[in-house]
């Protein structure tokens, strides 16, 4: 999961470097290098996201398909779903409402 992190991170960073780059000075050399750190941070959190088994039953695969915050909503499903099942099975039939 520590490396799915950095690698979200790196993404989204990445992209907000970019963006910030286009409406204010489009400075080319910050392009040159962020673009490429920007697509590779994207690879690395597809390939991550396949290889993590608890990935697989949450949709988090398609999650990290979204460019610049994929890896983040990707961690975050994964994340809740281990935290889902270290509680074990949901309880049924514990609705404070009654009947009359």
């Amino acid at each position: 999961m520590r490396s799915l992190r950095i690698a979200g991170g790196v993404e989204a960073a990445s992209l907000a470097v970019l963006l910030v780059n286009l409406f204010t000075v489009h400075a080319q050399v910050i392009t040159s290098l962020g673009g490429p750190l920007h697509g590779t941070a994207y690879l690395v959190v597809i390939a991550i996201t396949l290889l993590t088994p608890a990935a697989a039953s949450t949709g988090a695969r398609a999650l990290a398909l979204v460019p610049g915050i994929g890896g983040l909503l990707a961690l975050r499903r994964i994340r809740r779903h281990t935290r889902r099942c270290a509680r074990g099975p949901a309880r049924s039939g514990t609705s404070p409402r009654t009947t009359a």
